[in-house]
């Protein structure tokens, strides 16, 4: 079938929005006729060429939402028809690491992947007989789209297209760092460091599981009061005092939980260093850029500090999306804040500019 799709030809160049053609689901596969992709910085940063691992031509995208509409032999979890977000962090429920409670990072499929191809190393995305790899197994930026029944994440019909996708990565990798990476407690206090989607999600998450003072740092005087919306506490412009804010405000102890939602390894550091003595959890969801170090002085490990990374908030996906898109469609998730614009698939790369501009948290293609 013919498609239009956003395509990434050449590093450091706009998206070529055009005609592209899509093959049919194989055996394991769907057909998801997309509604929307929220635009991600993952994205931005691999259309840049700063990701060692990026490839082109690809359809970038990966925060999506749409409905089946065709499935390939052996599809049971979803038939056409149904609502799905696309998952770039699948889940197989059968690996050693789907098996466990420890991580949510499966193995089934991640080498090919990786590469930018479906499962059977080959894809349905091409342009005059020669193949488009897939971004991040997804490819997004498109009308439609073939993934793996593993990465699709089931959700409520009623559940609004342009409002879920952020669930497809962002807004679930910051609410999972809280809720299945952390498992923050309640009554604890916890400090956020960034405001972006990450970030906020993080606050909100924080709020869910009952954190009595949430501490957010960001640059943006506008980001702060998102912050608050979402539950924040204590919300202060970050910098270099930003430990001693936090030392401050919890009697020089630190907060019970700290999370990274920059990317900027300085701001790493400072949530290391106002992690509480004793027992403080630092949960580093940001990604650093290309060769870059976290320099933490090892004796606040020595006296009981830790740090945990968070991949996709630690979101097992098909299993923790729709638990996450049924608490905002019950009203005890605030994602509709999270989208300050929309734009239809040939405004991607006004998107893009929004992003490098820090002009809003999600904008969000709608096709």
């Amino acid at each position: 079938m013919k498609i239009r799709a956003a395509v990434l030809e050449e590093f450091g160049q706009p998206l070529v929005v055009q005609e592209i053609d899509l093959a049919g689901p194989r055996p394991g596969e769907v057909l998801v006729r997309l509604e929307a992709c929220g635009v991600c910085h993952t994205d931005l940063y691999t259309a840049s060429g700063a990701d060692p691992s990026g490839y082109a031509p690809t359809v970038l995208g990966h925060e999506g939402a749409g409905i089946v509409e065709a499935i390939g032999e052996g599809v049971e979890s979803v038939r056409p028809g149904d609502r799905v977000l696309t998952l770039f962090s699948p889940q197989c429920r059968e690996c050693l690491h789907c098996r466990s409670d420890r991580t949510n990072l499966c193995l089934a499929i991640r080498e090919q992947q990786n590469l930018g191809f479906l499962p059977d190393g080959t894809t349905r995305l091409s342009r005059d007989g020669e193949p488009i790899r897939h971004f991040m197994g997804t490819s997004a930026f498109a009308e439609a789209t073939v993934l793996p029944e593993i990465a699709v994440a089931k959700v409520d019909p009623a559940a609004p297209p342009d409002v879920v996708c952020t669930l497809a990565c962002g807004a679930t990798t910051g609410i999972g760092a809280a809720l299945y990476v952390a498992h923050v407690e309640p009554g604890s206090t916890c400090a956020v460091f960034g405001a972006g989607l990450v970030g906020l999600g993080a606050v909100a998450g924080c709020k869910l599981a009952g954190a009595e003072r949430i501490i957010c740092f960001d640059m943006s005087e506008e980001r702060l009061a998102m912050a608050r919306a979402q539950g924040a506490t204590d919300t202060f412009v970050g910098g270099a005092g930003a430990v001693d804010q936090v030392l401050e405000l919890t009697g020089g102890f630190g907060a019970d939980y700290t999370f990274e939602a920059t990317g900027n390894v300085k701001v790493m550091r400072q949530a290391v260093e106002c992690a509480r003595m004793g027992w403080g959890l630092c949960t580093v969801a940001g990604v650093a850029g290309k060769g870059e170090t976290l320099d933490v002085v090892p004796r606040y490990l020595i006296t009981g500090r830790r740090i945990a990374g968070a991949s996709f908030g630690g979101a097992k996906g098909r299993d923790r999306v729709p638990e996450l898109a049924r608490l905002y469609l019950d009203g005890k998730l605030d994602l509709e804040s999270f989208i300050t614009h929309h734009r239809p698939l040939d405004g991607v790369n006004d998107a893009f500019e929004l992003m490098e501009r820090q002009d809003g948290i999600r904008t969000v293609l709608t096709f």
